[in-house]
């Protein structure tokens, strides 16, 4: 999955699942969408489960609780996909 697919699935994840109107990749999804640690843990769960296909070890979740916008998710899984070798 290329960069830019991976964007528009969390673009998708997020319009229809968290009703993001028009989510932008530099948005802060805290102070822009009102996006919590219990929505973070639910988007986590979804990346598991439509994007990477596995599940991520609890050292990669905590990780992911720096996240702050849809570039840095696109980033995170980047780097998760790198260490596990997946495409």
């Amino acid at each position: 999955m290329t960069r830019e697919e991976t964007t528009a699935k969390i673009i998708a994840i997020l319009s229809e699942d968290f009703e993001f109107e028009n989510p932008g990749p530099t948005d802060n999804l805290r102070d822009d969408h009102g996006f919590d640690s219990i929505d973070a843990i639910e988007l986590l769960g979804k990346i598991e489960q439509t994007i990477l296909g596995f599940s991520l070890t609890r050292e990669e979740k905590e990780r992911a609780m720096t996240i702050r916008t849809i570039d840095d998710i696109v980033n995170y899984i980047e780097a998760i996909r790198l260490a596990h070798h997946t495409p």
